[in-house]
């Protein structure tokens, strides 16, 4: 499985993006697909995570309201959309994916290289 994730960048505190994960390879193995963030020097931080099939999602509780999961089966993407972003959203955020609809890190087996998103205030 490889995953590649896009879509970040320099954004105004208050605005939006959406993130973006490409994947590929032996996708119908695995059945989750999460973002998570890490901001250096900090452990791995959950945000949200979404089925391959059926579209079931999971959301931490800090990230709920301002963070939105999606997928598109026929192009093997899953996206975040985040808005209203704040400045303490600065963070290298990282799509993975595994076998189950998890909020740890540990549960998920394959892992993009991840996409920067730093917020301005």
């Amino acid at each position: 499985v490889q995953l590649q994730a896009s879509g970040g960048g320099l954004v105004q505190a208050g605005g939006s993006l959406r993130l973006s994960c490409a994947a590929s390879g032996r996708t119908f193995s695995s059945r989750a697909v999460g973002w998570l963030r890490q901001v250096p020097g900090k452990e791995r931080e959950f945000v949200a995570a979404i089925t391959w099939y059926g579209g079931s999602t999971l959301y931490a509780d800090s990230m709920k309201g301002r963070f939105t999961v999606s997928r598109d089966n026929d192009k093997n993407t899953v996206y975040l959309q985040v808005n209203s972003l704040k400045p303490e959203d600065t963070a290298i955020y990282y799509c993975a994916m595994g076998s189950i609809l998890a909020p740890t890190p540990t549960q998920y087996e394959y892992w993009g290289q991840g996409t920067q998103v730093t917020v301005s205030s």
